[in-house]
């Protein structure tokens, strides 16, 4: 018995359509689903009685990896939001092939990034590499990160 692959990341959202500015128009991920989700299963699995819960299904390119988006309505909700050195805190990381540029777009859209620059690794074996924490709409980091030339 082993794990067998990778298949998505959730996040929860506050508002589905404000996450999908950031999500689709800023990072430029595809929508493969957008309905809802419920019922005596999401009981069973989540432990709790969920409501009305939307989800979306965004493709990450290049890969078989989703990321999936949840907004629940009809139940009480708390913010989880957390800085990166704080337990419980998430992340998931994204390759780029501008991390510049997305950066900028990502700010451009009205919304920010941890360091608010893109920063270059200068050592260890990721050494070269462009990375940059950007912040969703509901405080969920998500890195960008851009490989160096190949030499």
């Amino acid at each position: 018995m082993s794990v067998t692959g990778f298949f998505h990341a959730g996040v929860t959202v506050s508002d589905m359509e404000q996450s999908l500015r950031f999500y689709r128009d800023v990072l430029g991920l595809e929508i493969s689903y957008d309905g809802e989700t419920g019922g005596d299963h999401a009981r069973r699995i989540w432990a709790i009685d969920p409501g009305t819960v939307r989800v979306v299904f965004l493709r990450v390119p290049g890969s078989d990896a989703v990321i999936e988006l949840f907004d629940f309505q009809g139940i009480e909700r708390h913010p989880a939001s957390a800085r990166p050195c704080d337990y419980g805190a998430g992340h998931f990381c994204l390759y780029t092939d501008d991390a510049d540029g997305l950066h900028a777009r990502a700010l451009e859209h009205g919304f920010r990034s941890r360091a608010g620059e893109v920063v270059t690794i200068d050592r260890g074996p990721h050494t070269g590499v462009k990375c940059a924490y950007l912040v969703d709409p509901d405080g969920y980091h998500v890195e960008l990160y851009e490989r160096p030339p190949r030499r």
